[in-house]
């Protein structure tokens, strides 16, 4: 699903920035969570994104252990107020799409049950019989937690 058109993404992190100085993984679920779990953008899409904007100017990084913190620059902050009609629209679509796509679910839950997904998807290759039990034990597990809860 391709949500951003060109250029919305840069706008997106930037303001993200803006707002608070992040990491990569924040901004990814911050964005996943704006939307309601409905959308998240790719790793392979967010980090290059965040090394343009530092290219440009736009964003500083500073090095958190093996993290790297990304905050906005004055010419970030310059090229948000310039573009800050098309900044709200795209937040205003992004709102949108959270209540007209999104689930009833919290996006706090929206995000763990992604997570879930991720690790399953990660899970690639041939298993072993022990491993496939310990997997299915948990998911029952969790699941009948969740449906006593």
């Amino acid at each position: 699903m391709r949500f951003f058109g060109a250029g919305d993404l840069r706008y997106v992190i930037l303001q993200q920035i803006a707002e608070k100085p992040s990491h990569g993984y924040e901004i990814i679920k911050s964005i996943q969570e704006r939307l309601g779990g409905t959308y998240a953008p790719s790793p392979g899409v967010v980090y290059p994104m965040l090394t343009m904007l530092e290219e440009m100017g736009h964003a500083t990084v500073v090095s958190d252990g093996a993290r790297k913190l990304y905050t906005i620059t004055e010419e970030g902050s310059k090229s948000l107020a310039e573009n800050k009609s098309m900044v709200e629209a795209i937040f205003a679509r992004m709102d949108r799409t959270r209540s007209e796509q999104g689930s009833d679910r919290a996006p706090q839950i929206e995000r763990a049950v992604e997570n879930f997904r991720m690790a399953l998807r990660m899970k690639k290759g041939p298993l072993t019989t022990e491993q496939i039990h310990a997997i299915t034990d948990i998911i029952d597990a969790a699941a009948k937690q969740i449906e006593r809860a």
